[in-house]
């Protein structure tokens, strides 16, 4: 029956050699579970516990979730071939869930690191310049998305309130208040834009050329500055998103305030962050505490 179901990967569903022998591979560890079991039992034979168990035995030897639900889905592929082609009547993987995978605590750039990087020292005077340190303030000092911030046009920002008002996900508008030291930035950044710049768009954030500012134009600002900085792998916009969370929580931020500035839609994606604080701590006491 596997050799039949490969043949069909092969020549009817034109996968790859390789992708086949996985499937081959996967069907044949299962196999061997369910005769490990009892070797009288048939591919006919196997029910949705004895499918839960060889998930289980993955799991205890150490299979990452992303693995076991490979090996899951291929199952289920080989049970729906052999219904199809009449070979079997169930599909005994059908119901049976793997584990989920973990979701990696979100990186961020710690507080001494971005004072550093914020200290006015370490920065020109030209519009580039200017321009990079003004996006790197408000990234983190308000937890926009880059979306967020290449959005921005000068009407969306309110000097004199210290607020900005922009549209999250969903089209969702949210205000954001800021504080004294991005207002100063941001007017002085605006004075010498507009001393330089003949903007062809009412965006905050523009090129040499007047344009909006993309994506990629922002990212690159990001990374090279953060990379002079942190050894962190990922050094993309949205960390410090993540920086900006992680720093309010750490100075006694309530929860679902920070939800708000975020404009998280649910409390349980925000609470993502607490744990990233929790590990914080857990490496300051290891760190320090002479029995840990």
């Amino acid at each position: 029956m596997i050799d039949a179901f490969l043949e069909y990967l092969r020549y009817e569903r034109n996968y790859s050699e390789l992708t086949a022998e996985n499937y081959g591979k996967d069907l044949q560890d299962f196999q061997s579970y369910f005769h490990s079991l009892d070797d009288s039992l048939s591919w006919s034979d196997v029910d949705p516990d004895i499918v839960r168990g060889w998930v289980e035995c993955m799991m205890d030897r150490g299979n990452s979730a992303t693995s076991i639900n490979r090996r899951l889905s291929s199952l289920r592929s080989f049970y729906r071939y052999a219904m199809r082609t009449g070979q079997l009547t169930s599909n005994p993987a059908r119901g049976v869930e793997g584990p989920r995978k973990k979701r990696p605590l979100p990186q961020f750039v710690r507080e001494k690191e971005m004072d550093e990087l914020l200290s006015e020292e370490r920065w020109g005077d030209t519009y580039k310049e200017v321009r990079a340190y003004t996006i790197l303030l408000v990234l983190y000092t308000t937890g926009l998305r880059l979306s967020e911030l290449i959005s921005l046009d000068d009407a969306m920002v309110n000097l004199e309130t210290g607020e900005l008002r922009v549209t999250g996900k969903g089209n969702k508008q949210r205000i954001i208040p800021f504080g004294e030291e991005l207002r100063q930035a941001i007017r002085e950044f605006i004075i010498r834009r507009d001393e330089e710049v003949q903007r062809e768009e009412p965006a905050l954030f523009v090129t040499g050329k007047g344009k909006r500012m993309n994506r990629n134009q922002v990212r690159y600002e990001v990374q090279k500055a953060l990379a002079t900085v942190t050894t962190l792998k990922k050094r993309s916009p949205h960390v410090l998103r993540h920086s900006f969370a992680t720093a309010m929580l750490n100075h006694d931020a309530g929860l679902e305030s920070v939800r708000k500035l975020l404009g998280h839609e649910s409390l349980t994606t925000t609470e993502v962050y607490t744990h990233a604080t929790f590990e914080q701590l857990k490496r300051v006491y290891n760190s320090a505490h002479p029995r840990a």
